[in-house]
């Protein structure tokens, strides 16, 4: 009975805290992660001193040429999907029957969990804790909410993290002012940050670029514009009659 008590206890204790972290990121920034502290650590094993480059930033303070970069180039229906891209999954799985590098098909709210709350290793562990958080994100939070955490989160270089850091870094200016070309490279860099520099792209990162920035103009606008019901309004006077 002792242990069934402590098992309950540590599910409720579990849920209790992981939901409330969740709650709690949907409006407060993530200034650390877990992958920022991993990185620290093994900066110390190697003898170097820990540092990480990070300045979170509002989603309206990000150039907006990046989230449209980043879905044409890691998910195209990130607006619509709930969280997991059935589709891509599915074409995941046929490929990798036929080719010996496999091909993940995570979405970006799967790469928000993992970044925000999870480690980096991949394994069935991590991924069945990645599914579980992101599908408290996509029930928490908002799509802008949750690419507004990817763009401040995700790895773009050595010790580089987010979109602000990356612009200053990189290319000497600030997220807002990031055009759509320094957008195509950060993104053609992101499967791989620390082996691609978008500073000084390969001829490989030149033609991901050119790929991404066609892909921009096709996929729908991030985030959506609704339209605007223009509603007359009625002065509730009458014309008079001409006599």
């Amino acid at each position: 009975m002792k242990i069934l008590r402590l098992l309950r206890n540590l599910l409720l204790f579990f849920f209790i805290s992981t939901i409330t972290a969740v709650v709690v990121h949907r409006f407060v920034p993530v200034y650390i992660t877990p992958l920022m502290v991993i990185r620290s650590v093994q900066q110390i094993f190697k003898g170097e001193s820990p540092v990480w480059h990070h300045t979170w930033v509002s989603f309206d303070k990000i150039s907006p040429n990046l989230p449209m970069a980043v879905i044409a180039s890691e998910d195209n229906r990130f607006a619509s999907h709930n969280g997991f891209d059935f589709i891509e999954i599915k074409k995941a799985i046929e490929e990798n029957e036929k080719r010996k590098r496999k091909r993940g098909a995570s979405t970006i709210t799967q790469q928000t969990a993992k970044n925000a709350f999870l480690w980096p290793q991949s394994s069935w562990v991590r991924k069945g804790f990645e599914v579980y958080f992101t599908y408290l994100i996509e029930l928490f939070w908002s799509k802008e909410r949750i690419m507004e955490v990817y763009l401040n989160s995700i790895e773009m270089g050595k010790s580089i993290y987010g979109a602000q850091a990356t612009a200053k870094i990189k290319f000497h200016t600030t997220a807002a002012k990031l055009s759509a070309g320094q957008c195509a490279l950060i993104a053609a860099t992101l499967p791989n940050p620390i082996r691609f520099d978008s500073a000084r792209p390969s001829s490989y990162i030149q033609r991901r670029q050119a790929q991404i920035l066609r892909l921009m103009k096709l996929v729908p606008k991030f985030p959506p514009v609704e339209e605007k019901k223009v509603v007359k309004k009625s002065t509730g006077k009458k014309k008079k009659r001409a006599k």
